[in-house]
């Protein structure tokens, strides 16, 4: 609902103002991430797919996409029958059009944000629902047709995305505060769930890439994936602590536990896998910096540094243990996206149940004497496991079924950039 006439708050819309253009910087910081990660014949295409997903939903999401999400309910309907803790009416499913192009959002507050004008917070949610696509695109690297990838991602935001986050940041939401109230602050189930869950169906959907017998899939410059990984730390202080939607204490904790968790799970990550591998590894480093900015995300809002410090650790083990399983089970996730994401996000999801204190989010968890939240995390994680893994399996479907999902293997074995794209990202490649 917009709050009309309703007095802005201009420290409030400086820093949202501000995470905006950190948010923003993380599509561009992920782009060099995933491009050092993939061999030098692929980086382009790579780095194309984060720049083209910047382009494609800053336009979908002002036609559709942000009204699909933040809406007033569409569906709303009574079951002939009861569903255990729930009832028999259903709503909270996805938004109404009544915000289609942008209609009635600018200068006035939206109920969501009170203190920001509407177009601020429009902005800042478009910037999430830029990067959740865009993290896909490391389970497929060096494999998808670029028409697929373009058709895949309109229709995976649009359908996947969109009415996830209804679920959780709508008004209404049957997930959300209004609804079962799951907690999550800046998008463990929204963002890294349902992209970490995708990722998974579309590396099973379009099966390994073609390698010769002694070929192996290195990084061809862990020094961009370093810069990478830079931009991604330093953008998350805009994603968790621009979720506070205002300049206040709870945005210096969210970005305090932010950094925390993100340093214990690199820490973490380096040691674990210099017992493991014999050598300390700086693509372990940054991998695991990014599994604790992933698994602090949705707790960033509602846990003190102390428990930041055990997501942090946690996360540095499990997600380097996730790579250890996709390796043995011969899934070609390329980049890992599925360990690092789908099971850092289920990581602090449930542990956000777990470490929730009411003195700084307001909200209680297991150590606060709420083990039911616990519970509420549970269901929130597997609603988005199963949702984005169905729907992204139908979506890869239809779209194999039109344009096709694999290149040719001629055209692998030459690289996407030159196959795809008819450029070379270095001379003499």
């Amino acid at each position: 609902m917009i709050l009309t006439g309703a007095k802005i708050d201009t420290g409030d819309t400086a820093w949202v103002l501000m995470s905006i253009a950190l948010v923003m910087l993380m599509t561009p910081g992920l782009a060099l991430f995933y491009g050092g990660l993939v061999r030098r014949k692929n980086v382009l295409s790579t780095i194309m797919q984060s720049i083209f997903i910047l382009a494609l939903v800053s336009v979908t999401w002002v036609l559709f996409g942000f009204t699909l999400a933040f809406g007033k309910d569409a569906v709303s309907f009574d079951l002939p029958f009861d569903i255990p803790a729930f009832g028999h009416h259903v709503s909270g499913l996805i938004g109404n059009l009544d915000f289609v192009g942008l209609r009635g959002i600018g200068k006035d507050p939206i109920s969501y944000a009170p203190t920001i004008p509407a177009s601020a917070f429009m902005a800042f949610q478009m910037m999430f629902a830029i990067i959740t696509p865009a993290l896909i695109t490391g389970a497929f690297a060096e494999r998808k047709k670029f028409k697929a990838f373009v058709l895949f991602s309109l229709l995976w935001t649009l359908f996947v995305y969109s009415p996830i986050a209804h679920w959780v940041w709508g008004d209404g939401g049957w997930l959300g505060a209004r609804g079962i109230g799951a907690l999550d602050y800046a998008g463990g189930t929204v963002v890294h769930i349902s992209s970490g869950v995708a990722a998974l169906v579309a590396a099973l959907v379009l099966g390994p890439r073609v390698r010769r017998e002694s070929e192996r899939f290195e990084p061809h410059d862990v020094r961009l994936a370093v810069i990478g990984a830079g931009l991604l730390w330093f953008g998350w202080f805009g994603f968790n602590g621009g979720s506070a939607l205002g300049a206040n204490a709870a945005a210096a904790n969210a970005i305090v536990v932010t950094n925390t968790a993100a340093g214990m799970a690199a820490l973490t990550w380096v040691t674990v896998s210099w017992l493991h591998k014999g050598t300390p590894s700086v693509v372990g480093a940054i991998s695991g910096a990014v599994a604790g900015l992933v698994a602090i995300t949705p707790a960033s809002g509602f846990v003190d540094a102390s428990a930041a410090i055990i997501i942090g650790m946690a996360a540095g083990a499990v997600c380097y243990g996730a790579i250890i399983l996709r390796e043995r089970l011969k899934v070609d996730d390329a980049l890992d996206v599925w360990a690092v994401h789908g099971v850092g996000g289920t990581l602090g999801a449930i542990l956000t149940g777990v470490f929730a204190v009411a003195a700084v989010g307001g909200a209680s968890g297991l150590i606060d004497g709420n083990g039911n939240q616990v519970l509420k995390q549970i269901v929130a994680v597997g609603a988005t496991w199963i949702y984005s893994g169905i729907a992204t399996f139908i979506i890869l479907k239809v779209v194999d079924h039109f344009v096709g999902l694999r290149v040719q293997e001629s055209e692998e074995e030459a690289g996407l950039d030159s196959s795809q794209h008819g450029e070379v990202a270095w001379q003499g490649q």
